[in-house]
């Protein structure tokens, strides 16, 4: 029998400044080597290297190694969630620079959630399917369910049969820019897939923010 959950254990891993800006680096559910992480942390690499050995012993990280360079990424959608869920609580970084009001700026128009979209579009998203009932309300941390198949949802192609597996169609997923659910699980997933592979957005090399192309503009306008 297992008792309570010790939540210092990943809060000590979590709140160190360095280790807690590599988590963030991965927020876009992507895999990045140590080099790079090291300059998004600040560090020299030596003491990413340590960083990150602690972060993957701790269940937080996994690695797998490419030729020469050893690539880091989340260990899974429920860090995203616990990392997400302490920018939600964490007090905001005071900008002082026009570079850190345009990074702003931009994540919060749109970014990866992990494997979903977050960010004002990504409500525009699922304020659409929600009031043409192909979604039903969502809830953030709640599992949602696919209801219809309305006009907004034929043009990004919601298929009834997403999350046939273990992994839920539709969740919930408290937005910590618009403070309100975007949408993840399955569908959340195909959505983020078909914004990238339709050309809608583009991801950008040195954060987790996506760009919307004219082609994306003209989507989010006829969902609006």
């Amino acid at each position: 029998m297992n008792g309570d959950a010790d939540l210092s254990h990943p809060a000590r891993l979590m709140g160190e400044p360095a280790r807690a800006a590599m988590l963030v680096a991965l927020l876009d559910g992507g895999a990045r080597p140590a080099s790079e992480l090291a300059a998004i942390a600040g560090v020299r690499p030596p003491t990413a290297s340590a960083h990150l050995a602690q972060l993957v012993e701790g269940g937080l990280l996994v690695d797998r190694r490419l030729g020469r360079h050893r690539y880091f990424s989340l260990a899974d959608a429920s860090v995203a969630d616990a990392v997400e869920a302490l920018q939600r609580i964490a007090p905001r970084q005071r900008v002082t620079s026009l570079r850190q009001s345009s990074t702003a700026l931009r994540l919060a128009e749109l970014r990866s959630c992990y494997d979903h979209l977050a960010g004002r579009v990504a409500l525009v998203v699922a304020d659409a399917l929600v009031e043409e009932g192909s979604i039903a309300p969502l809830v953030a941390g709640d599992v949602g369910e696919i209801t219809g198949e309305g006009r907004a949802a034929q043009l990004i192609g919601l298929r009834h049969e997403t999350g046939s597996g273990r992994r839920p169609a539709v969740r919930g997923c408290l937005d910590w820019t618009e403070r309100r659910p975007h949408i993840a699980g399955a569908l959340g997933a195909d959505i983020r897939s078909a914004f990238l592979e339709r050309g809608w957005a583009i991801g950008l090399a040195h954060d987790r923010s996506l760009k919307l192309t004219d082609a994306g503009r003209d989507v989010l306008a006829a969902l609006a």
